[in-house]
């Protein structure tokens, strides 16, 4: 077992050539060098269904070019028992193909387990709603929590004198309603303090 590359040797008899081993043993992450003897050529990379539960690829389709060794890597989860599937190499577009017959045993693999929080298997419990004197609070943040029974009597009072001095067109009462106007306006001044 190895955590080598895998090496896959492209055009070196013949154009679209593969030279790789028939298999491939590992227990962790590892690497599959892909190289070059001769034109530049296009590789397709697949991991098939049962080698998945262990092995994914950064990326499937890769283009080398001539003299060049191009490595792709191989994300290995740690099994807890042995995996095996095959890696399908392809080159020249399927002029040719070559299988790779792959085990992944239990090992080291490329990712630590993640411990998980017995918290995070419990609902959060939703933030209760706010109150009336909380919301008040929020509109006048220098507001004494405590005097939002005194806005509410303020705001009852404002309106009571409004509709009583447009529905009576009463000198007295639209003085009255401003005297009741100008002591909630004081009131609140005051409450901001």
């Amino acid at each position: 077992m190895s955590n080598a590359p895998l090496t896959v040797t492209l055009n070196d008899e013949r154009p679209h050539d593969l030279s790789v081993a028939p298999s491939f043993s590992t227990n962790g992450p590892f690497s599959v060098e892909l190289a070059n003897e001769g034109q530049a050529v296009h590789v397709h990379l697949h991991i098939d269904d049962e080698l998945s539960r262990a092995a994914s690829l950064s990326e499937g389709n890769h283009f080398v070019d001539g003299g060049q060794t191009k490595t792709v890597e191989v994300f290995v989860t740690s099994p807890p028992e042995p995996v095996s599937g095959k890696l399908k190499i392809v080159s020249g577009h399927g002029s040719e193909t070559r299988y790779v017959d792959v085990t992944v045993e239990p090992g080291s693999g490329g990712k630590p387990p993640v411990d998980v929080d017995e918290t995070l298997s419990k609902p959060k419990q939703p933030e209760p709603e706010p109150s009336v004197t909380e919301s008040i609070a929020d509109v006048f943040p220098s507001v004494d929590p405590r005097a939002a029974p005194l806005f509410g009597l303020a705001l009852v009072a404002l309106v009571l004198a409004v509709a009583l001095a447009s529905l009576f067109e009463s000198f007295a009462i639209t003085l009255g309603a401003g005297v009741v106007v100008g002591g909630v306006l004081a009131a609140l001044v005051l409450t901001m303090r």
